[in-house]
């Protein structure tokens, strides 16, 4: 009976190392680097001088409009 037991541990234990249906830790990785080159750009693009100014005169002039 305990040799069943043993048997049927190790037939579980390798269809679970076999079984690839979620991502592996390299794609996890290259996809958190992914997002950290995305968030790198978005802040360069966002605190850039141009943005600022742009976003500076669209509150400026809803601030000081005349009815």
């Amino acid at each position: 009976m305990a040799r069943n037991i043993f048997r049927a541990l190790g037939a579980r234990i390798a269809v679970l190392a076999a079984d690839e249906s979620g991502m592996s830790t390299v794609e996890y990785a290259i996809g958190t680097i992914a997002a950290a080159a995305f968030g790198a750009i978005l802040y360069t693009v966002v605190t850039g001088d141009s943005i600022v100014s742009a976003l500076t005169n669209v509150i400026s002039r809803a601030l000081n409009t005349k009815v």
